[in-house]
């Protein structure tokens, strides 16, 4: 029997307000440290330059921890993968910054990760409680800054067949969830609530959009005249329905989202089915996309939870994949703050 060597990839993330470091041998997770930015809570939004404050705070003790938990000499490190794009670019640079820095030191290389590249091949992650899907697959990647519909023909090879023509449905969520009067980031507040509530209890008119394409801005606008109309005839019409309108508002955004994505696997023919992204932690969406698989015959993929919110082991398992390859990248490389998915 051939003995694997084993390959130990650095991944570091820091496209939004989430400093997070990991390391990963052979594509199998030993650490994926995550420091969350709490500061933000108190404006109801991420504040740029607040975040990457936060990052230059976070980012050494964040990567220490990680080689620390994998066990691992910095020294055994044989490359360094860094989120390049999309994302705020106070942020990316500090990550990009200390990555280059680090390779330099370490004399070991640089492998630049598109964010959304992570979402999607996180499911590539050799975690034995979490199935790879078959190429091609089609994969929902949904967060706070995305909505899209990506066809993946192989791990670098993507294409875009649907997305948003506004906001993405972690803001048509968030947005809900201010309108509401609950605390950022209100998105996992709203499923919460939504499990207790009626869904059919007030009915929102859903988007007409032609093809594959979403659009939540019509939603949200309908949203907060729908609760505007309500509280200035009863005031405490929220207090009162909280629960009917977080779990009609979801009912809504769920129905949107797999109108969509069984129309794509329509017309493509495609039946491996993944979600990825923030969002899709949320608990309807894995419901109704199991339910899906059953009543349609697709085969589904469901990221584990702690890999699809912005984390490190994304990146890290791409700087793997990207590794085997020898696709590396020159110290000369940016950040880029608007990076499509299927740009390397």
């Amino acid at each position: 029997m051939t003995k694997i060597n084993p390959i130990y990839i650095l991944g570091i993330e820091s496209s939004c307000d989430d400093t997070s470091a990991a390391v990963l041998c052979n594509g199998k997770v030993l650490s994926n440290v995550v420091a969350n930015q709490e500061i933000h809570t108190k404006y109801g939004g991420v504040v740029p330059e607040l975040a990457s404050r936060a990052h230059q705070q976070n980012i050494v003790p964040v990567i220490q921890q990680a080689i620390q938990q994998a066990n691992i000499d910095k020294k055994d490190l044989h490359a360094i993968a860094f989120t390049r794009g999309p994302g705020l670019m106070g942020s990316l640079l500090v990550g990009t910054s200390f990555a280059k820095s680090l390779s330099l030191a370490l004399n070991i290389p640089l492998i630049a990760v598109n964010h959304m590249q992570g979402h999607v091949l996180a499911h590539f992650i050799d975690d034995e409680t979490q199935q790879k899907p078959p190429f091609p697959f089609l994969c929902l990647t949904i967060s706070g800054g995305h909505t899209q519909i990506v066809k993946i023909t192989n791990h670098f090879t993507m294409e875009v067949i649907g997305e948003t023509t506004d906001d993405a449905v972690g803001e048509a969520y968030d947005k809900t969830a201010k309108i509401l009067g609950l605390p950022y980031p209100g998105g996992p507040l709203v499923d919460k609530y939504a499990q207790l509530g009626n869904p059919k209890a007030f009915k929102f008119t859903k988007p007409k959009v032609d093809g594959l394409n979403f659009s939540f801005s019509g939603l949200k606008t309908a949203i907060l005249y729908f609760i505007q109309k309500n509280v200035k005839e009863n005031p405490n019409f929220i207090e009162e329905n909280l629960y009917d309108i977080c779990a009609s508002v979801q009912y809504t955004i769920v129905n949107i989202l797999f109108d969509k994505l069984k129309k794509a696997v329509k017309d493509t023919g495609i039946t491996h089915v993944a979600i990825a992204g923030g969002v899709s932690a949320n608990s309807e969406i894995r419901k109704t996309l199991k339910a899906t698989e059953a009543k349609y015959g697709w085969t589904t993929y469901i990221p584990k939870f702690q890999y699809t919110t912005d984390n490190a082991a994304m990146i890290a398992i791409v700087g793997h994949l990207k590794f085997l390859e020898n696709d590396f990248s020159e110290t000369t490389t940016v950040a880029t703050a608007r990076l499509k998915v299927q740009e390397g």
